[in-house]
């Protein structure tokens, strides 16, 4: 058995964790420098139906592949899968400069560093989970979240300095791709300086049914419909914003817009998910995911007031889904897990990502066909559904408020 790190205690900063928080943040720092991948999809002759498409193919096959994936980082460690999805990503990313037209090589492309991707988040919410007190999971998956957050505050800002055009053509993309495989090089070396976890004791063959067997037993229930809600509403930063921005042709003098956001967006969600860490513990995390899922709800709609005379505004729609993001991760995330046991906690991590994944499979195709006609019906479209699943989330959760309070009120009675 490998050693692992000791999540007996309730010290949660540790220099492990701390590494693990570094190498995630290095990590989407060069992930999303591929938010402008839907830019290069448009400059190889592609519409918001080919971005879209090119998504939720993606997404798809990322989806298919999980269940075996979820299995391996049972089986082989989270720490090893981990560094295995940072070379996927690499391979992935530049694998785009073979690209030259808007061809099946492109989906596939988009598929293997969207796939590294999931490796890398499934893994590493797997290792802070296992190095964390289970008491303080959810602060432990917030704070690797807010790291993510500080990622975001480089990555597309410098996708727009090294494209440095608002009508891009495919040549504009190479060094991106190439600096998107090259960010790959720091957090894999840290990941050299983690110990390993202790691993599965079940070391069968990797199989499908034992996938399925782990998720019927573990089920997480109304949760996982949050969980593809925010899949949906992932793809307007991650997706369409960029070719929103070129669309309705917002452009700032002396300033880049993406950037902009993206400053907003990350800089106000970091300060709200550090400032706020220990609120689900406090409050309970069911009603800090409904506060988050309201904030999402009404980003959506404020996209509304952002064209090109008001350029400035995507300040807004920035700030309140920035707030929103903050406080619906973590939370959500760590109530998809909350069922999962140490030993098949790969699985949970696995599973949580495959329903936000479900969200961007269903949604993204669908609102590139709405984006085509109106980015703004888009917006209300995501803002309408997103505020139905919150509805129904609350409404799921009146009965367990209410017998958690029975139960209070029969210990204060003895």
């Amino acid at each position: 058995m490998d050693p692992s790190p000791s999540s007996s205690s309730q010290q949660l900063y540790t220099r492990t964790f701390v590494l693990a928080v570094l190498s995630q943040s290095v990590f989407v720092m060069g992930n999303t420098l591929m938010t402008h991948h839907t830019r290069w999809v448009k400059a190889l002759g592609g519409t918001e139906h080919d971005v879209g498409y090119v998504m939720g193919f993606g997404a798809l096959v990322g989806l298919i592949v999980r269940p075996w994936m979820a299995q391996w980082i049972n089986r082989i460690g989270a720490r090893t899968m981990w560094g295995i999805g940072y070379l996927v990503f690499a391979v992935g990313a530049l694998s785009n400069l073979l690209l030259h037209e808007l061809a099946f090589p492109v989906y596939v492309v988009r598929s293997i560093f969207g796939f590294g991707g999931a490796i890398v988040f499934a893994s590493s919410l797997t290792y802070v989970t296992q190095i964390s007190p289970r008491e303080r999971h959810t602060e432990a998956i917030g704070i690797v979240g807010a790291g993510g957050f500080i990622g975001m505050l480089v990555g597309p800002v410098l996708g727009d300095v090294l494209i440095q055009s608002s009508n891009p053509v495919s040549e504009d993309f190479n060094m991106l791709f190439l600096l998107a495989g090259c960010f790959m090089i720091l957090p894999g070396l840290l990941l050299l300086l983690l110990p390993p976890t202790r691993l599965s004791e079940s070391r069968g063959n990797v199989k499908l049914r034992d996938f399925i067997s782990i998720i019927r037993q573990h089920w997480p229930g109304m949760i996982l419909l949050v969980d593809i809600a925010f899949g949906l509403c992932m793809t307007v930063p991650f997706g369409f914003l960029a070719t929103f921005i070129d669309v309705e042709e917002l452009v700032a003098p002396g300033i880049s817009v993406i950037g902009l956001y993206f400053w907003s967006y990350a800089g106000w969600g970091l300060t709200v998910r550090v400032g706020l860490r220990k609120w689900p513990d406090e409050v309970g995390r069911r009603k800090v995911l409904l506060v988050g899922m309201f904030f999402m709800t009404a980003g959506m709609f404020s996209y509304l007031l952002v064209d090109r005379d008001h350029v400035w505004l995507i300040i807004v729609p920035a700030l309140i889904c920035g707030t929103g993001h903050a406080l619906m991760f973590h939370t959500m995330t760590a109530l998809t897990l909350e069922r999962f046991p140490y030993a098949v906690r790969g699985t949970g991590s696995t599973f949580s990502l495959m329903a936000l994944e479900t969200g961007m499979i269903c949604g993204a195709p669908i609102l590139g066909i709405i984006a085509h006609r109106s980015y703004h019906q888009m917006f209300i479209v995501l803002g309408i559904f997103v505020g139905s699943v919150a509805l129904l989330y609350f409404y799921s959760s009146i009965p367990i408020w209410k017998e958690r309070a029975r139960l209070r009120h029969e210990q204060l009675g003895s």
